[in-house]
């Protein structure tokens, strides 16, 4: 597996175990369809979450954040409305969260959980 698989394997179970630790409820990882894949899908309270992690070992060619730009937000709501298509239940209210972690060699990676990024 590539170094980037790693790190990008690295910060999604930081991600996922972030969310269990703040109450949220993993209900998939890493769903795929002919669309793309969405990284984690998670429950809290009422709605259905769908987050787009982002690992770097450094901010050297940006901060995570960065690298969601509004053609992959679009991707991200095609996504959603394919897995709630999927997945038939209650999801009438869903939402687009970002996670960014800076996961440096040798030190503690640092988590930061954007909300509503759409």
């Amino acid at each position: 597996m590539a170094a980037k698989d790693v790190l990008g394997a690295l910060g999604e179970e930081i991600a996922a175990t972030a969310l269990a630790e703040s109450g949220y409820r993993i209900v998939d990882r890493n769903w795929r369809c002919a669309q793309g894949e969405i990284d984690i899908v998670a429950i809290d309270g009422d709605e259905t979450v769908f987050v787009e992690v982002k690992t770097r070992s450094s901010v050297a060619f940006g901060h995570p954040l960065e690298a969601i730009t509004a053609q992959k937000l679009a991707r991200l709501r095609r996504l959603a409305a394919a897995w709630c298509e999927d997945h038939p239940g209650n999801h009438s209210r869903i939402r687009i969260d970002a996670i960014a972690i800076l996961a440096p060699a040798g030190a503690s990676p640092q988590v930061e959980h954007l909300r509503r990024v759409f």
